[in-house]
């Protein structure tokens, strides 16, 4: 099950990252840049924040697909969890730093 799980983010990922069938845009274009209530839409209504967020769930995906594997192949299920935390945390510090940039140019 969690194999299965995994491997859906890994994908939905992928699929947003390379903007497939135009999926990208259009979740860019109904989700991520409309305001969340009073707050404005932030990093991810840009391009090269949607793209971290597609690769934080992918990180996400990668760390569960080696959770899954981990019980049949123990080498390559903590080399692919080990891998999605790297991509995790690679990915969260960019997003942060991307957050806190578009929230400054907001204020006047």
């Amino acid at each position: 099950m969690v194999l299965a799980i995994g491997a859906i983010l890994f994908v939905a990922g992928l699929v947003l990252l390379l903007n497939v069938a135009g999926a990208g845009d259009v979740v860019m274009r109904r989700v991520t840049s409309r305001p969340l209530g009073e707050l404005a839409p932030g990093f991810a209504a840009s391009r090269r924040g949607f793209q971290t967020y597609a690769a934080l769930v992918i990180a996400i995906g990668t760390f569960a697909v080696g959770l899954g594997v981990a019980g049949s192949s123990v080498l390559v299920g903590a080399g692919l969890m080990v891998l999605g935390g790297i991509l995790f945390v690679v990915a969260s510090v960019i997003a942060i730093v991307g957050e806190v940039k578009t929230f400054r140019a907001l204020k006047p």
